[in-house]
């Protein structure tokens, strides 16, 4: 079994950075870390200079220094390889290796994540330090694992290099064959983009208005996935030569233009993730409007469980968080590091590494800060972290637990980076998935991200009695059939507008709408429209319940004898005219929504399909609070989250037993702002 994510032990860690602190501090640290309940260190990240000082250099007396002291206690370590900040030597000798803007301009050393996936000089020298690093440093006793790089396509993640478009052109080659394959694809007789040789092709380049190709810029976002999955998967081959029989490889975060699904299952024994709650609080990210607000980590959490459905979360909040340059956020309220903590085990977690144990005196994030302040004093943060592990020894039967959820949101990969080059389906897929999830927390309705994947097999659908595929705007037979067959066997599906008309290229089908969903949909659109900003709000009746039919309206009929007209519009020129069909398909049904989602017509949606509050028989409780529920074997475990800043009560509807105390509690029970409660309820 792998050491910190095998089903059976729920555990702590913190990121630490011995190269930063006089090893005088080391031995001390690692014993205040033990004491306060943390088992599992992460380190060297950023460290390549520690091993490979100048180029051909090797020294290992530093981390074989402080691996010495490790081995005297009990504390386990992950290995990080460190290509996330190649060193000063590398990017002033070998000036390829580096990232630059889409106007040619280099990214230089100073900071991190300058360099780029495809410069054949990097690769090499990636390739080297992380044989170097496993070779050396895999055999000790301590290590359990290892952690490729560091939040790969984080800050940047689009890559303008010649060697991206030397690496461009040959992913090109591969997909199309043919020059004239990819003029078809990319639609490149519009404007007169007609290329005539592969070397006429680049990545994205400044344009008049910055406008693009967009069927050029989806390959290039697949491309950019596809660089960044293959630099991941060379690390961990390299890795995988070396490690213990129960050690592990993963990476951490999640970030845009990468198919995370993919390098998962390449590369990663399990996903991790750095969970930043306090990011809702910044200066310059505040939204007073989001009703989520910390909360709406869960949704992110929810994301990093589909990829893995248990996980790890390699960065917690633990400090107040910023840069010199950027960012400022408050130090986590008390009670608000167990309440986030607690968010990430509710959503799958069986590991928590807070970022980090001391607060950095120099540098870049000397505001981002740690368990310990910069005096290292002892504080009311690390009492906390005491009192946490004290909570995780009470939950340990949690470890491997499944999160419960009978409601799916769908996703795919096409839709997610098609929505980030085009403004038109933007806007109304941030809007509807932005709101699902919303209304999701606030009816108290479990839910999970469920990716359409090629191969994937309809057992991973059926386990949902109902799903949204809000803006299937890039359809596929293969997805269609899935769907169909979901359906089929009594599942409901419900769609919104825009669906099917667009292929896997992006570009516009010349079929009836909506394309390749429209037998499963059993819907026709003759006439579709953006709602004008003078309308206001654009409503449908729904059995005399107003819904709105948010940013966008698709004017329905009815196309199949199986169809039925369930909403009509109440406003606008289309007044009248249908909004929302259901279809009889098999033993299931499908809704087609002729609009985005609003936050209240998500609500109602829920509600109507039966599905708002499933745990209504258990317990009552107000919308501030988060329910979730992991299950294992035949027991499931109930988690109440408390995000406001009051205390509230909660109605337990039978005795059930509280793990924290042991005790069993029923009624009103008064939870403390900021409050967790984890409840057996089966």
């Amino acid at each position: 079994m792998r050491y910190m994510i095998n089903g059976q032990d729920m555990m702590l860690g913190t990121c630490y950075y011995p190269e930063h602190w006089d090893p005088s501090l080391w031995e001390e640290d690692l014993e205040r870390m033990l004491e306060a309940g943390i088992r599992v260190i992460r380190i060297a990240e950023f460290a390549w200079s520690k091993v490979e000082p100048r180029e051909g250099e090797y020294t290992y007396e530093f981390f074989d220094s402080f691996l010495e002291k490790v081995a005297k206690t009990d504390m386990k370590v992950i290995f990080c390889t460190p290509t996330a900040t190649p060193p000063a030597w590398l990017t002033d000798k070998y000036p390829e290796v580096l990232n630059g803007t889409m106007d040619g301009v280099l990214f230089r050393h100073g900071a991190r994540r300058h360099y780029n996936y495809n410069s054949p000089v990097y690769q090499r020298f990636a390739a080297n330090i992380t044989e170097r690093f496993a070779s050396h440093y895999a055999p000790h006793p301590s290590i359990i694992g290892w952690q490729i790089d560091n939040e790969l396509n984080c800050e940047v993640s689009e890559f303008y290099s010649e060697s991206d478009s030397v690496a461009f052109r040959e992913f090109l080659k591969v997909k199309y064959g043919t020059v004239e394959k990819l003029n078809e694809a990319w639609g490149t007789v519009f404007w007169n983009q007609t290329y005539t040789s592969w070397g006429e092709v680049y990545v994205p380049r400044t344009t008049i208005s910055n406008s693009t190709n967009p069927h050029r810029v989806l390959d290039y976002i697949r491309f950019i996935s596809d660089s960044a999955c293959r630099f991941a998967k060379m690390q961990a081959d390299i890795i995988r030569k070396y490690i213990k029989e129960d050690d592990f490889v993963t990476t951490n975060g999640i970030f845009s233009n990468l198919d995370n699904h993919r390098m998962r299952e390449e590369s990663l024994d399990f996903m991790t993730y750095d969970s930043y709650p306090n990011f809702a609080y910044c200066l310059d990210a505040y939204d007073e409007k989001d009703p989520l607000k910390d909360r709406k980590w869960s949704r992110n959490l929810a994301e990093v469980r589909a990829i893995s459905p248990v996980f790890g979360i390699m960065e917690q909040q633990s400090g107040a968080n910023g840069w010199n340059t950027r960012m400022e956020a408050p130090t986590p309220r008390p009670g608000q590091m167990t309440l986030w903590t607690m968010q990430s085990i509710a959503h799958g977690a069986d590991y928590v590494s807070y970022f980090r144990w001391r607060t950095c005196t120099v540098g870049t994030e000397i505001y981002w800060h740690g368990i310990l302040d910069y005096s290292s004093r002892e504080n009311r943060r690390i009492k906390e972290v005491r009192d946490i592990a004290e909570k995780l020894s009470k939950i340990q039967v949690i470890a491997g637990a499944k999160y419960e959820a009978k409601v799916g949101l769908i996703e795919d990969y096409d839709n997610i980076f098609d929505a980030q080059l085009d403004t038109w389906h933007q806007r109304i897929d941030q809007e509807s998935r932005k709101n699902l999830f919303a209304a999701a927390q606030f009816t108290h309705t479990p839910l999970d991200f469920v990716y359409l994947r090629e191969g994937m097999d309809m057992d991973e659908l059926k386990q949902y009695d109902v799903l949204f595929y809000p803006h299937a705007v890039i359809l596929t037979q293969e997805r269609v059939g899935l769907l169909e067959e979901y359906v089929a066997a009594g599942g409901k599906l419900v769609l919104g507008c825009r669906a099917g008309y667009k292929d896997r290229n992006g570009r516009c089908v010349m079929d009836r709408l909506p394309g390749l969903a429209s037998s499963l949909a059993g819907t026709d659109i003759p006439e579709y429209t953006f709602v004008a900003p003078d309308e206001g709000k654009i409503c449908a009746d729904w059995d005399g319940e107003q819904v709105e039919a948010a940013i966008f309206n698709d004017i329905l009929a009815a196309a199949a004898g199986s169809a039925e007209v369930l909403a009509s519009y109440t406003g606008g020129d289309y007044a009248g005219e249908p909004a929302l069909i259901r279809n009889q398909f098999g033993a299931g049904e499908v809704y087609y929504f002729g609009g985005a989602f609003a936050m209240d017509t998500a609500e109602t949606f829920l509600r109507k399909l039966g599905m708002a509050e499933p745990y209504r028989d258990v317990v009552k409780l107000p919308a501030c609070c988060e329910i979730a529920v992991r299950a294992k074997g035949s027991h499931r475990y109930l988690f109440v989250l408390n995000y406001a800043d009051k205390e509230v009560e909660i109605e337990l509807k039978a005795a059930v037993r509280n793990l924290l105390t042991q005790e069993e509690e029923n009624g009103n029970v008064a939870v403390e702002k900021y409050g967790v409660r984890i409840y057996q309820i089966a």
